[in-house]
């Protein structure tokens, strides 16, 4: 069987590394060292116990932020189900989800980029981003990867429906030894 990935040239040689899986540990570790610091820095400023405030607070606003945004999205949802349309993906909810996220995460510089994602222009902005650099990385997928599989499944007819169909597999023992299996419509 054959998935369409290019075999490598040299069976022995390792794949190359890609940059995230190079620099996230080491960036990890500075946001870590970042967030250590400002706190220490803001504690000696002000007492302990103002700090361990600050922190509540932003737990508190970031767990209400994602209830909020989580009940938002089910409602888009529920009321695109009802009209019989896809979701809007305006409104981003996502972002909020991860602008309370950040909130939630111990630390003054997670806070404050937290509450900058809360912010609709910021979100915009973001979004557009983000939107224009996955659709550019599934326009530059090779055969064989997951962006390629992303770019397949993204395919539909001009008129936008969706066609269902089953997969067969020609068995070479004929119809007798084939199992039969429900359709896939509802």
């Amino acid at each position: 069987m054959t998935t369409g990935a290019q075999t490598p040239a040299h069976p022995h040689a390792r794949p190359r590394r890609s940059r995230l899986r190079t620099f996230l540990p080491l960036a990890l570790a500075v946001w870590l060292v970042l967030e250590i610091w400002l706190l220490t820095v803001v504690a000696g400023a002000t007492s302990g116990f103002i700090v361990f405030l600050v922190l509540l607070a932003g737990f508190l606003l970031g767990s209400v932020v994602i209830k909020r945004a989580g009940r938002r999205a089910f409602q888009n949802l529920n009321e695109a189900l009802q009209r019989g349309t896809p979701p809007s993906s305006g409104g981003g909810n996502g972002l909020m989800m991860l602008g309370g996220l950040l909130l939630m995460i111990p630390g003054l510089a997670s806070d404050a980029l937290g509450l900058l994602l809360l912010l609709p222009p910021v979100q915009k902005a973001v979004g557009r981003y983000a939107e224009r650099t996955v659709d550019r990385k599934l326009r530059a997928a090779t055969p064989g990867t997951l962006g390629d599989a992303f770019q397949q499944a993204r395919m539909h007819r001009p008129d936008g429906k969706v066609v269902q169909g089953e997969v067969i597999k020609h068995d070479e023992r004929g119809e007798g030894g084939r199992e039969q299996r429900p359709p896939l419509t509802p």
